[in-house]
C-alpha cells in the first residue's frame, strides 16, 4: 500500500521521454491511461500479487500482465524452470520435445481440442483460425460480436473491444474496406441477430467467433442459452463455432469457458495463461479441421519463434501448478469476495454499480445494469471510473486502466489483499462524487 504522499516523479520523467521515442509513449495503447486520465505508472518489478513502480510505490495488482500471472507474478517454480530451459538455448527454430508435453496438456484439458498449433500471440492465433475457418468451409464471411476483441488484425477491427473501445475508435485507419467487407457483426447475447445474419447470407458464412465471456468490453457473461443457441445455429448452417479463449482459457476453469458451460466449439484460440508470462498463443480443434494446417494440409501458417522452449517451459509449469487440487476453488473464493465487497460498498456509498466474476476473472461498471452487451457497457460512467481508478492507485491498488477491460486475481492474492483492497475502495467511494 502507499504510505505518505503518492509520488510519481520518476514515472512522469520516463513517460515523457518515452513519448519522444514511441507512439504515445507505449508499446500497447491501453497502457497510456488515456481513458482514466493522469500519467501512467511505470513498473519496475512484480512479485506474487504485487507490483512496484520506479518511484517505489507498491500496489496490489489486479491486472496480472493482463491475465497470464494466474499463479502470481514471478512464481518461483516457473522462474526456476525458465532459467533451466534458458541454459539450453532461448530459441531453436526446430522441433523440441517440450512442444509435445504442452500440446498433450492442452488437448487433455480443453474439450474441443484434438490437435493444436502453437503461435506467439492471441492476435496471431485468431488470424490463423479465421484462415482455417475459411479454408475448411470454403466460405468467406464470418460473424463476430460488438465489443469482442480478437486481436489487432485488420479483419477483426470492426466494432472491436479492448483498446479500440477504450480509445473510442469504431475501427482503425489503414484497414481497407475490402478487408472487413466479409466481417459481419451482431450484438453479444442476441441470438435473433445471429439468426438473421445467417438467413441474409445463406451458404456464405464460414463461422461465428466470440469471447465466450467478454473481457474486452468489460466483464460480460453469456445469457442462459446463448452459447448453446450459437452451437445449434452454426451446426444447422454448416458453419464453425470458434471460442476465443485467449482470456478465459485455463482461467475460468482448467478446461476453459467451454468446460465451464458445457458447450464444445469446433475450434478454440488460446494464449496468455499457457505462456506463463511469456509470449504464447495457440489454436486447436477437431482433428479433421486441424489436418488442413501446413504441413499436414494446404492452409499455410508459420512462425520462427512458435513453440520456443522458454514459452513452452513456462506454460507447462504454470499448468502443473493450476492442476493442483483446490486451485480453482481458491480463485473463485477470493474473486467472489472481491467483487461482492466492491458492489456492496458501492451501494452503501450511493453509487450505481453492477458487475460479477467467474473464477479468477471479474469486472464492474458504474451503472445500474445489468450489462448484457457492449451497448449496455457504453452506458457506464467512464468519467467516474477514471476518478475511481486514479484514487485507487493513490491507495496502492492497481486496476485495469479502462472501464472496458476485465480484471484478474491470482493464486498469490490473499484474503488480506482483498480486505485491503475493499478498505481502499470504501475510502475512495465515500469521497467520490
Amino acid at each position: 500500500m502507499i504510505t505518505g504522499t503518492f509520488k510519481t516523479t520518476k514515472s512522469e520523467e520516463i513517460f515523457a521521454a518515452a513519448q519522444k521515442l514511441m507512439p504515445g509513449g507505449v508499446s500497447s495503447p491501453v497502457r497510456a491511461f488515456k481513458s482514466v486520465g493522469g500519467q501512467p505508472i511505470v513498473f519496475d518489478r512484480v512479485k506474487d500479487a504485487y507490483a512496484w513502480d520506479v518511484d517505489g510505490n507498491q500496489y496490489i495488482d489486479y491486472v496480472g500482465t493482463w491475465g497470464p500471472a494466474i499463479c502470481g507474478h514471478a512464481h518461483p517454480d516457473v522462474i526456476k524452470a525458465i532459467q533451466a530451459a534458458a541454459e539450453k538455448g532461448t530459441s531453436f527454430g526446430a522441433p523440441c520435445a517440450l512442444e509435445n508435453i504442452l500440446a498433450e496438456m492442452v488437448i487433455d484439458a480443453v474439450p474441443s481440442v484434438e490437435m493444436v498449433r502453437f503461435v506467439n500471440s492471441g492476435t496471431e492465433a485468431c488470424m490463423a483460425v479465421l484462415r482455417l475457418m475459411r479454408a475448411y468451409t470454403q466460405r468467406e464471411k464470418v460473424i463476430k460480436f460488438e465489443g469482442c476483441y480478437h486481436g489487432h488484425a485488420d479483419m477483426f477491427l470492426v466494432k472491436a473491444g479492448s483498446g479500440v473501445a477504450t480509445l473510442g475508435l469504431p475501427d482503425s485507419p489503414g484497414v481497407p474496406k475490402s478487408t472487413t467487407a466479409n466481417t459481419l457483426t451482431a450484438p453479444y447475447n442476441d441470438l435473433d441477430a445471429v439468426r438473421k445474419l445467417f438467413e441474409e447470407n445463406p451458404g456464405e458464412i464460414c463461422g461465428v467467433i466470440l469471447e465466450p465471456i467478454v473481457g474486452n468490453a468489460g466483464f460480460i457473461t453469456p445469457d442462459a442459452g446463448f452459447l448453446a443457441g450459437l452451437r445449434e445455429l452454426t451446426t444447422e448452417h454448416g458453419a464453425l463455432l470458434v471460442f476465443d479463449e485467449v482470456m478465459t482459457g485455463f482461467r475460468i476453469s482448467y478446461g476453459g469457458a467451454q468446460a465451464k458451460f458445457g458447450i464444445t466449439p469446433d475450434l478454440t484460440t488460446m494464449g496468455k495463461v499457457i505462456g506463463g508470462g511469456l509470449p504464447v498463443g495457440a489454436y486447436g480443434g477437431k482433428r479433421e479441421i486441424m489436418q488442413l494446417v501446413a504441413p499436414a494440409g494446404p492452409m499455410y501458417q508459420a512462425g520462427t519463434l512458435s513453440g520456443n522452449p522458454l514459452a513452452m517451459t513456462a506454460g507447462i509449469k504454470t499448468l502443473e501448478i493450476l492442476r493442483q487440487p483446490g486451485s480453482y476453488e481458491y480463485l473463485d473464493k477470493i474473486t467472489t469476495k472481491l467483487i461482492n465487497g466492491l458492489l456492496a460498498i458501492g451501494k452503501e456509498t450511493g453509487h450505481a454499480m453492477c458487475g460479477g466474476s467467474i473464477s479468477a476473472m471479474f469486472g464492474f461498471f458504474f451503472c445500474e445494469g445489468p450489462v448484457h452487451s457492449y451497448e449496455d457497457a457504453k452506458k457506464a460512467d467512464t468519467v467516474k471510473f477514471g476518478k475511481f481508478h486514479r484514487a485507487m492507485l493513490e491507495q496502492g491498488v492497481y486496476l485495469a486502466p479502462s472501464q472496458f477491460e476485465a480484471g484478474f486475481t491470482s493464486l498469490a492474492h490473499t484474503d488480506a489483499d482483498i480486505d485491503r483492497t475493499l478498505e481502499a475502495a470504501r475510502t475512495v467511494l465515500s469521497k467520490l462524487a
